[in-house]
């Protein structure tokens, strides 16, 4: 006779393992069903900054719990605290960064101000055409390729279930809950949680749920080793650059610049017109960057809906069914929110309020 699961997990990056640990931790029996590797979707092909200056002001709460996760993680995950710095070239990027960094200082981020001196003189090898900087000292970075690493082992500590290389091809609603078919495999669970990332808004079709999730492509590139160029994390005002150099020497690009493809596709490939681009602020930036090689640039996918906020909460018209993601920068605030959904998922009151799913969902706006 099959075993029955209280609950199965579609996904298995940071938020769906997340939640299984904590739901484990209240009692439930949890399965974690993933199409590839653990941790190896957008959990672990992201650039892993863990930076206060590029969350959204009404996430700040959710990110700084996050980052507490992440500290806590510590060098399981590769975790370091930096500090980070933000970056404006003339008038318009400095009144940009003053507008943003100033709401986000207000909802709770570690961040000030400093002159243009101050940047030289802690990050000597940036560009000396800075008119304008913001600062972190909680800003840092994991390594995303350790996720995956670190959840298998908290997941095996468990006992929770997992199986790996599990396409979900299609699902059912039973008297038992949820049947789950990858080709001749099933599984059968009183719960199902939706958290597959850039693939959740084919796997709720399958369950007749239509939800506008779109998926974002993002760019990141590595150099070979280099002499010491930074200290910190370097970003910005616009968003569209995040820099930061690992122990090893090598450094990590980023800032949302996207690739082609779709999630169904498989992988996503690198747009040349798009990674341009990105280089060319990066070595504005940081000029020295002139003299090192790019080994490798990759994509992955995002998945947001067009406010931006995550989708965290029970799929509409739907008993014993959740949804968990679609947030845009989910990596940083992927523990915490993970463990809200547990506990949301256990009956209990979250720490602080979910995101409704079945919200009005505008461009831009929070309803």
């Amino acid at each position: 006779m099959n075993i029955i699961f209280d609950i199965a997990i579609i996904g298995g990056g940071i938020m769906g393992c997340g939640t299984a640990l904590r739901v484990a931790e209240g009692g439930m029996s949890a399965i974690i069903l993933e199409q590839g590797d653990i941790g190896q979707g957008a959990s672990g092909v992201n650039a892993g900054t863990l930076s206060m200056q590029i969350k959204r002001v009404k996430l700040m709460p959710y990110a700084i719990k996050g980052h507490e996760m992440w500290e806590e993680m510590g060098d399981a995950v590769g975790f370091k605290k930096t500090g980070g710095y933000t970056l404006a070239f003339n008038d318009r990027e400095a009144e940009l960064l003053h507008e943003r960094m100033t709401q986000k200082k207000q909802a709770g981020a570690n961040i000030k101000f400093v002159s243009s001196e101050k940047v030289a003189t802690a990050e000597p090898h940036l560009s000396k055409k800075i008119v304008a900087a913001s600062y972190c000292p909680d800003d840092g970075y994991a390594n995303s390729s350790l996720t995956g690493q670190y959840y298998r082992r908290k997941i095996d500590e468990k006992g929770i279930g997992l199986i790996e290389k599990f396409p979900v091809t299609y699902i059912r609603s039973t008297s038992e809950g949820w049947e789950i078919r990858s080709g001749d495999r099933s599984v059968v669970a009183h719960r199902i949680l939706l958290a597959a990332g850039g693939w959740t808004k084919k796997i709720a079709e399958m369950m007749d749920v239509e939800l506008p999730i779109r998926a974002r492509v993002n760019t990141v590139s590595v150099t070979e080793r280099a002499p010491k160029l930074m200290s910190g994390v370097i970003g910005h005002a616009t968003g569209l650059l995040t820099m930061k150099q690992k122990e090893n020497g090598t450094v990590l690009i980023g800032g949302g610049w996207q690739g082609k493809g779709l999630p169904e596709q498989g992988r996503g490939n690198v747009s040349i017109e798009s990674l341009m681009p990105n280089l060319q602020l990066a070595q504005f930036a940081l000029p020295e960057l002139s003299n090192t090689r790019i080994v490798r640039s990759w994509t992955g996918f995002e998945a947001n809906v067009p406010d931006f906020y995550p989708l965290a909460g029970k799929l509409p018209n739907k008993d014993n069914a959740y949804i968990l993601g679609c947030v845009r920068g989910g990596y940083t605030i992927g523990p915490y929110i993970s463990k809200l959904m547990g506990d949301y998922i256990l009956g209990r009151e979250p720490e602080m309020p979910l995101f409704d799913p079945a919200r009005k969902i505008e461009e831009g706006r929070l309803i």
